[in-house]
């Protein structure tokens, strides 16, 4: 009966072990991208989606690309018999400098929040395995 509750134990452990392990792998990736996304947030991949349901966005390659599609999509929503406003460079260069820093703040604030969530499950991972690690061995020695 004894043996049987230790082959058990051990199972467990192993298992939790495996499964830290699984843990770790799948939350350094993550990590490792937010923490560069960190360092140039303008480019950093998660920044830049948008759901389909949204209106499609402006280009934010280049201050003209973003005057392009404005200047489209402003005469697209007029109505024939209506005139569209045409803001003129100076509002648009602003409308394009207050877009590109929300996207940085963003950008910023989805890889801080995923650095954080990340670097727990790394810790716990850490804090998992070399506790049920310690235990199995312990487990071990007790059965020689």
């Amino acid at each position: 009966m004894e043996k049987s509750h230790r082959i058990a134990a051990q199972i467990y452990g192993y298992a939790v072990c495996l499964v830290a392990v699984i843990t770790f792998l799948t939350s350094v990736p993550p990590l490792v991208n937010s923490i560069i996304g960190l360092s140039d947030p303008w480019h950093y991949v998660g920044s830049h989606y948008y759901s389909p349901e949204q209106s499609p966005r402006p280009s934010m390659a280049s201050f003209e690309n973003y005057k392009m599609d404005v200047l489209k999509s402003s005469y697209k929503d007029s109505d024939a018999s209506k005139a569209a406003y045409i803001p003129d460079d100076q509002t648009l260069h602003a409308m394009f400098e207050a877009a590109k820093a929300d996207d940085v703040q963003s950008a910023q604030r989805q890889a801080k929040s995923i650095i954080i969530v990340e670097s727990i499950l790394v810790a716990l991972s850490f804090m998992f395995f070399g506790m049920h690690w310690r235990w199995i061995r312990k487990l071990a020695k007790a059965d020689a």
